[in-house]
C-alpha cells in the first residue's frame, strides 16, 4: 500500500482516476484492461452501486498515462496494484466480489488462486487469453509465436483500430476522438506496444497454471461478435476453473460489453450472480431483489 495513506484507506492506484461507488455491505472489485482505464467499468459499477453494492475501480500501475509509462512496468506491477486495493476492501468488507474487463478478468483470476477461499465469486468480462477476434492483425493472432523468436518484441506493436471493441457507433464516435486526443485516462491508449502484450502473455501464462485450483465461483460474459478474443477465451475459462462457471454469451455487441449495447444486461446478470452466492449461502449480507434493468 501506498506509505502516504493512513493504515484504514484504500489504496486507489496512481493519480486520480480510480473511484469508489455505492455504500453496501457487500463489495466489488472491478479491474479494467491493458491500456485501459477505470472509466471503461463505470457503467457497470454504477449499476452495481445502485443496486446496493460498494464498488471499488482503481488504476493499474502504468497506465493512464502514456506508453512509456506502461512500459515502465510489467503485470507483477498491475497485479500487485489490484493486490492493493483487494487488501484494503478485505479490511473493511467481509464479503468481497473480483472482476474485471479484458485483461482485468485474467487478472481477476490469478488474485483468486492467490487468496483462496477470501473471494465470493469471479466476474469475468471478456476475459482475454489470446487476441483472436474477427478484427485483430494477423501479428496479434500470432503474438505468441513472435515471443519466441529474436527481437519477436518488436514485431508485436500494433495500433488501436475501429471499432475499438464499441459496436455502439454514438460512443465508439466519443472513444476514437479522446484516444487520438490522447485523452488516455478516459480512453485509454491507441497503441500498444510488444513489450506490454509480452508481459500480458506471462500473466496470462501464469493464471492458466493456477486455473485448475481456483475453486471460487465465476460468472463468465463474453460477446458472440468479439472483435478482440473470441469465445475461444470464454470457453476455455469454463473448460479449465476449477470451481463452477456460469457462462453466459452476448449478442449485440462487440469486446468492451460493459459499456457497448449490453452493458445494462452485463449489470443485469452481475447483480442476479451476486445475489445467488448469498442465496446458496443463505446469508442476508445482499440487498432486496431489485430490477436491476432500471438501474444503469
Amino acid at each position: 500500500m501506498n506509505a502516504a495513506l493512513s493504515p484504514d484507506a484504500i489504496d486507489m492506484g496512481e493519480g486520480s482516476a480510480g473511484f469508489v461507488l455505492g455504500s453496501g455491505e457487500v463489495a466489488v472489485l472491478l479491474i479494467h484492461g491493458l491500456t485501459g482505464t477505470p472509466t471503461e467499468l463505470r457503467r457497470v459499477a454504477m449499476g452495481l452501486a445502485k443496486a446496493g453494492y460498494t464498488v471499488y475501480v482503481p488504476t493499474l500501475a502504468g497506465h493512464c498515462g502514456d506508453n512509456a509509462d506502461l512500459q515502465a512496468t510489467g503485470w507483477r506491477d498491475w497485479y500487485e496494484s489490484a493486490r492493493n486495493t483487494f487488501v484494503g476492501v478485505r479490511r473493511k468488507h467481509e464479503h468481497v466480489f473480483v472482476g474485471g474487463l479484458s485483461m482485468g478478468a485474467v487478472l481477476s483470476m490469478y488474485l483468486a488462486a492467490e487468496h483462496p477461499g477470501q473471494i465470493e465469486g469471479l466476474l469475468l468480462y471478456s476475459t482475454t487469453l489470446r487476441y483472436d477476434g474477427w478484427n485483430m492483425p494477423w501479428i496479434a493472432k500470432l503474438s505468441s509465436l513472435a515471443m519466441s523468436i529474436p527481437f519477436g518484441v518488436h514485431l508485436c506493436r500494433f495500433n488501436e483500430k475501429p471499432p475499438y471493441g464499441i459496436k455502439d457507433e454514438r460512443l465508439r464516435a466519443i472513444v476514437e476522438r479522446q484516444m487520438k486526443a490522447g485523452e488516455s485516462g478516459n480512453a485509454g491508449l491507441l497503441t500498444m506496444s510488444g513489450v506490454s502484450v509480452r508481459e500480458l502473455h506471462r500473466l496470462v501464462a501464469a493464471a492458466k497454471k493456477r486455473m485448475p485450483q481456483i475453486t471460487t465461483q465465476a460468472l463468465v460474459l463474453h460477446s458472440r461478435e468479439d472483435d478482440i478474443t473470441s469465445r475461444w477465451n470464454a470457453d476455455y475459462v469454463e473448460r479449465k476453473l476449477g470451481g463452477p462457471v456460469v457462462k453466459i454469451l452476448l449478442d449485440d455487441c462487440y469486446h468492451m460489453i460493459t459499456v457497448d449495447l449490453q452493458y445494462r444486461r452485463v449489470v443485469e446478470l452481475s447483480a442476479d450472480f451476486i445475489q445467488h452466492r448469498f442465496t446458496q449461502q443463505g446469508t442476508t449480507a445482499h440487498p432486496p431483489r431489485q430490477d436491476y434493468r432500471q438501474l444503469a
